[in-house]
């Protein structure tokens, strides 16, 4: 029993360890410094595929649009609960 339980604390520490370099790499201020500076590259390039899609297939952002608002919808109930 105290030799699963040592194992377990090892795990969490390890665990815990993951967690922080993984942090590193997700949600460091290099990401935000980039959206920040490119920001207007960014829009364009998000609407230009959008228009892509609109023109290639439209089945798709219909799909796209509905998820949206499932999700939406979904998120404002569980909110009001």
């Amino acid at each position: 029993m105290e030799d699963l339980q040592k194992e377990n604390e090892i795990l969490k520490q390890k665990n815990i360890e993951l967690e922080e370099k993984l942090k590193k790499y997700t949600n460091g201020e290099n990401h935000k410094r980039y959206y920040e500076k490119n920001k207007e590259k960014i829009k364009t390039q998000g609407s230009n595929n959008l228009k892509k899609l609109k023109e290639e297939n439209p089945e798709k952002l219909k799909e796209y649009r509905r998820t949206y608002y499932l999700k939406k919808k979904e998120r404002l109930n569980n909110e009001q609960n």
